[in-house]
């Protein structure tokens, strides 16, 4: 089975990957934490909270392998607790829905995705690393954790309290969400179909990447238990 590469790879599958593939398929939105999942987490410095090329086409690829699997592109959205320049810029470049900032307990996005795009809380894919990512993993349909070697501890809280399905062999500074990427377009049996007609540049790929670049990205500010149209770049 392919899925032993992630395995060997230092991934591991919390649910069963049989388990898993069920509550893929019934995924319409996809939520990513930046600080630690993208990155290292390291702040300050001349370019604090980067993010990877490799993560990016991951990105592009797995957003794709849904609209190869249900006709349409999933809301995708970022939120994080920081106010993160390099997530801005890069999610309006990628063309995503929506990125929250300032959101310290995420679960209270649930109810601006819903009103956004109809996305339920159990139809949500969600990547993150940390504490503060918990309440929202909680609530969600699929949950993939990015390992970390230095919290250990915090690793087995989450696999034995049931709030990860998926924990990444890879770090965030390492590329762990090209691993998310292969590993959920892996189960939907949709990898090689996914990077041929990526590669075609044509057909499909043509057709998903002119709606995508057609979705203008909105920004909300956290403000309180409200969230506030605010666009940082503007």
């Amino acid at each position: 089975m392919r899925e032993e590469l992630f395995k060997e790879g230092g991934g591991v599958f919390v649910t069963p990957s049989s388990s898993l593939l069920q509550q893929l398929q019934n995924v319409k939105g996809l939520i990513f934490d930046w600080d630690g999942v993208f990155n290292g987490g390291v702040k300050g410095g001349a370019m604090p909270s980067p993010f990877s090329e490799v993560d990016s086409m991951g990105v592009n690829m797995l957003r794709f392998g849904y609209f190869l699997e249900n006709g349409e592109i999933p809301f995708t959205a970022v939120v994080t607790g920081e106010f993160n320049e390099a997530a801005f810029k890069w999610a309006k470049r990628e063309h995503f829905d929506a990125v929250v900032y300032l959101v310290k307990d995420k679960v209270k996005v649930l109810p601006l995705v819903d009103e956004m795009s109809g996305v339920k809380a159990k139809e949500i894919l969600f990547t993150f690393d940390d504490i503060l990512d918990i309440s929202l993993a909680k609530e969600v349909g699929a949950r993939f954790m990015v390992g970390r070697s230095g919290s250990p501890l915090f690793t087995e809280y989450c696999r034995m309290n049931g709030h990860t399905d998926y924990i990444t062999g890879n770090s965030g500074s390492n590329n762990a969400v090209r691993e998310v990427s292969e590993v959920v377009l892996c189960l939907l049996d949709r990898f090689d179909e996914t990077i041929d007609k990526r590669v075609d540049f044509e057909g499909e790929y043509a057709t998903y990447i002119k709606k995508r670049n057609e979705i203008p990205t909105k920004y909300f500010k956290n403000e309180g238990n409200e969230f506030i149209p605010s666009d940082p770049l503007s």
